[in-house]
């Protein structure tokens, strides 16, 4: 019987791979240095005899002038902490292998990089623009890439404060627009080059069939009330058949990432509501960690309890969100979400009493929250917790899960395996409906929730039947994490130190991720020291979800893929950015 290696047992990479792998020396920083030659000698070690099976995060950073740098987080299954391997290349010779073939999660994420920073992923099967337009000038993320409406390359900037004066910048552009078109552009004559490459790249198969047919190309969205939003998928089809299917997106993109560099770290706080815009509170939870940890600050007591007594709400009204619309996805148009809007709205009242919003919360701060519970609002979270949503959940499990319409439609459609999910990166209930029971909270923990009793819930058919499943049985598990909160939950400051209008982040790197209820959501934050980061990523859930999307929709049927889509979850704002 050979040996087992366990993850503790594990020595550092560069003593396993000498001259192939470094430490990372700098100061703040941690993982190791990979040359690009390589890279998929060391990604396939660590996937097959190592057991990193999960790519969580690929983030290109541009250190101007001199390099730029290929950032992956991998991590086991099994759970533990992450393994970091770094490629360093000149910003001249920008390109970097890709681990597409180890990882198929890597697809969407390496064109990203590609899009945003210009970093080439070479044998990349599919390497086109993914957010930004075929005809874009430039890579938007590198440093010295300016916008149309260039003030500054941080903010405040000096027309807003202290001066404060105002102005329309689009009056300033000839287009009256923040657009920039590349030298002697004619729209009249461009030809949109992207669209062509994405309908070569749908693939046609045999079909198996007596008769010879004939496979066309269809477009479902970006305009249609099925994709929950400015959406779209390319399907090549055989009748009613999937044959092959690509999902098109960007058309929300705003430059989140970009935005976020020319903010303060304080700025991005509220910033990060806009994401998943559903899920304000959890999108506050990720970055704090993630600064926090450059910071080396803890919250108080009181403060971890409040946090995860919001993120744990935040799940509840976001799973009655996505099981309200999936019913509409299916054809019974708003009776169902009306029953879980109602829920909803009850959520939403406490985070308005707590946060004076309602979505866009901005509640968490780096040490804490902003402010503590109000007058009498512990005691309406307490009335959630016991009484009335744990009778609601079951109304809407006994209302939908023997629904011989649900399960028709919804049994045996858009399967996803074990395998194929941990393989395309795909994380939170989608993972979890397919047989994995990965769940940030048990596997990684953060905050105080090693110290709740709840369980995982985990399905093993992987259609959307499990991932509709999933989501009520997370349901309850969040009720329980509430009820022991609430009950457990100290007196005591809600922040540490004092609140400031600034803060100064040591320089370094830091990830701080989250089991949102999307999936993970991570955050890659690099300070150099300044008021502003130097590099603000988001490994986004519901972006690296839709890699899984073609996988589920090949073979089935036209009318079946909407079901599909709905039972992903995503949140447009989410995966433009």
């Amino acid at each position: 019987m050979e040996d087992q290696i366990f993850v503790s047992d594990l020595p550092s990479l560069d003593t396993l791979y000498p001259g192939k792998v470094t430490l990372d020396t700098r100061s703040g920083y941690s993982g190791f240095i990979v040359p690009r030659e390589f890279l998929l000698e060391v990604s396939t070690e660590i996937h097959d005899v190592w057991g990193y099976d999960m790519l969580s995060s690929i983030t290109g950073v541009d250190y101007f002038p001199e390099k730029m740098e290929v950032v992956y987080h991998f991590y086991r299954s099994l759970g533990g902490g992450a393994l970091v391997l770094k490629v360093q290349v000149p910003r001249d010779d920008a390109v970097v292998p890709s681990i597409f073939s180890i990882y198929n999660g890597a697809e969407f994420q390496e064109r990203e990089a590609w899009d945003l920073l210009g970093i080439k992923f070479d044998g990349h099967p599919d390497l086109r623009r993914i957010l930004m337009w075929e005809g874009f000038e430039g890579f938007p993320l590198r440093k010295d890439w300016k916008e149309a409406y260039y003030e500054g390359d941080t903010k405040p900037f000096s027309s807003r404060w202290p001066e404060g004066v105002a102005e329309h910048s689009e009056n300033k552009n000839i287009f009256n627009d923040n657009v920039k078109y590349p030298e002697n552009f004619d729209p009249d004559k461009w030809i949109a080059s992207g669209e062509e490459a994405l309908y070569l790249g749908l693939q046609k198969s045999e079909n198996g069939k007596d008769m010879e047919t004939e496979s066309i190309v269809i477009n479902l969205g970006p305009q249609h009330p099925s994709t929950h939003g400015v959406f779209r998928m390319a399907a090549l089809v055989d009748g009613e058949e999937i044959v092959d299917l690509k999902p098109a997106f960007g058309y929300l993109h705003r430059n989140h990432e970009k935005i976020g560099e020319r903010n303060t770290f304080l700025q991005n706080m509220p910033f990060t509501d806009r994401l998943d815009y559903i899920s304000s509170m959890s999108n506050n939870f990720g970055y704090a960690l993630a600064v926090e940890k450059l910071m080396g600050v803890k919250p108080p007591e009181r403060a971890e309890y409040i946090r995860v007594i919001m993120a744990e709400l935040t799940r509840i009204e976001s799973h009655f969100m996505s099981t309200g619309f999936l019913l509409n996805d299916l054809g019974a148009f708003f009776t169902p979400a009306l029953y879980a809007l109602k829920e909803r709205e009850l959520i939403l009242d406490v985070f308005e009493a707590v946060s004076g919003s309602r979505m866009m919360c901005n509640y968490f701060r780096f040490g804490g929250v902003v402010r503590d519970l109000p007058a009498g609002i512990q005691e309406t979270i307490k009335n959630l917790a016991f009484e009335r949503l744990p009778g609601k959940v079951d109304e809407l499990d006994q209302l939908l899960t023997e629904n011989e319409i649900v399960r028709s439609r919804c049994m045996g459609i858009g399967v996803l395996t074990a395998e194929q999910a941990i393989n395309l990166s795909v994380t939170g209930p989608i993972l979890r409906a397919s047989g994995v029971p990965y769940d940030i909270r048990r596997a990684d923990p953060y905050s105080i929730y090693d110290r709740f009793d709840f369980d995982i819930p985990v399905f093993y058919h992987g259609d959307v039947y499990d991932r509709y499943l999933i989501r009520i049985e997370e349901m309850r598990q969040s009720v329980r994490i509430i009820q022991q909160a609430i009950t457990q939950i100290p007196e005591g400051p809600v922040f540490e130190g004092k609140p400031q209008y600034q803060v100064r982040v040591p320089a370094g790197e830091a990830y701080g991720r989250v089991e949102a209820p999307k999936g993970e959501l991570g955050f890659y934050v690099v300070s150099n020291g300044q008021a502003n980061p130097w590099r603000y990523h988001v490994r986004a859930p519901s972006f690296i979800n839709l890699t899984s999307l073609r996988q589920m929709c090949l073979k089935y049927k036209v009318a079946d893929v909407i079901a599909i889509l709905g039972s992903i979850d995503i949140v447009l704002g989410e995966v433009d950015r």
